[in-house]
């Protein structure tokens, strides 16, 4: 397999910082990743998946999910446009943070990523990707199968920087993360309904999560231990697919809602089968739901100090996000929002949910 990474090498000027890195990495006793939360034993953080958790990795590539662009990034620190689909951080860096890991999670595809980034975690995700391959072909995102390709180079590159043994050490003790499905759920059976004329619904649910079960075992049989997988949220309530559903009371589309929650059901399930059958090889799979948790917030958001529920800020349509919004005016009250764009939450909505995420599954992440 080609290096897609292969021309980013290690110049002189960094020759210095490197040494420094390994004397720092192959000193007795010291670990990795430890954090005021202690969450000691996590090495790195692995992102894989959608424009939820994508920070950059489509910047340069020909597609309309990207978000190098204002109105996004208005406060990321700097007011900077990264390529985070948000108007601040995303979920993998709330997660790194959180998890005592650092601050931000990278996107692996980064011509300023240093070798420090390649120790505690990258992230691989592309918008617009999924678990089908023909939906990242729809929206000319990288696939889940290239996502791995990533992951195969940057094994190699971290072995490089490092050596094998310590880089099969990071891989074990680094937490994984997936989060797909909803562009397949979404776009690929519901807006451009190709997969309809040979699924109905249930048996592309089942396609869909026999697609991830797959995807999780690469990753495990590739060095992954832990993996959380992340189901979808409830889609039919994402501001675009409530106006594509056209209830004049902009409730929340009952049939993407009622795929979300029989895809996430099936995930569960499967997962669950996974662990029990893989348990003696030391590795955990954990199911990982934001449909409820981000619900709760959409049902509750005096709550949660939100004042709007069903509307994005930056609009409301399909055509409210990526690289149709380049430089329009977004609302200048985001916190008051619970999604930015037609499709995604703001850092507010997603620093809530993260928060959510790790109080019920920080037993398994370490």
């Amino acid at each position: 397999m080609a290096s897609l990474t292969a021309g980013r090498g290690i110049s002189g000027h960094a020759f210095c910082q490197v040494v420094l890195l390994l004397a720092v990495v192959l000193s007795p006793g010291v670990v990795h990743g430890s954090g005021s939360g202690g969450f000691e034993k996590i090495s790195a953080i692995l992102m894989f998946g959608d424009s939820i958790v994508d920070p950059g990795n489509n910047n340069h590539r020909l597609t309309e999910a990207r978000a190098n662009f204002p109105p996004y990034g208005q406060d990321f620190p700097g007011g900077v446009a990264t390529g985070r689909f948000s108007n601040g951080l995303v979920p993998g860096d709330l997660l790194a943070s959180k998890l005592g890991v650092k601050e931000l999670l990278p996107p692996y595809l980064s011509d300023k990523l240093q070798p420090n980034d390649l120790l505690t975690g990258v992230a691989f995700a592309s918008g617009g990707s999924g678990y089908d391959p023909l939906t990242s072909t729809l929206s000319t995102a990288r696939s889940s199968a290239e996502q791995l390709e990533l992951f195969h180079d940057y094994k190699e590159e971290l072995a490089a920087l490092v050596g094998e043994e310590e880089m099969t050490r990071v891989i074990s003790q680094a937490v994984f993360f997936t989060i797909m499905g909803a562009n397949d759920i979404v776009n690929n059976y519901f807006a451009v309904p190709l997969r309809r004329h040979d699924y109905d619904l249930p048996s592309y649910m089942d396609f869909l999560v026999s697609s991830a079960i797959n995807f999780t075992t690469t990753l495990n049989v590739m060095g992954a231990k832990k993996i959380g997988i992340v189901g979808v949220p409830p889609l039919g309530c994402c501001p675009s697919q409530i106006t594509l559903g056209g209830s004049p009371s902009r409730e929340c589309e009952p049939s993407r809602n009622q795929a979300s929650l029989l895809f996430n059901s099936k995930l569960s399930k499967e997962i669950q089968r996974l662990n029990v059958e893989r348990n003696s090889s030391g590795s955990k799979f954990v199911y990982i739901d934001i449909f409820y948790n981000l619900l709760d917030l959409i049902q509750n958001p005096a709550f949660y100090g939100f004042k709007e529920v069903n509307e994005g800020c930056c609009g409301s349509t399909v055509l409210s996000a990526a690289i149709f919004i380049a430089y329009h005016n977004a609302c200048p009250n985001a916190n008051d929002y619970i999604f930015w764009d037609g499709f995604h939450p703001t850092e507010k909505a997603y620093n809530i949910v993260v928060d959510k995420l790790i109080q019920q599954n920080r037993k398994y992440l370490v």
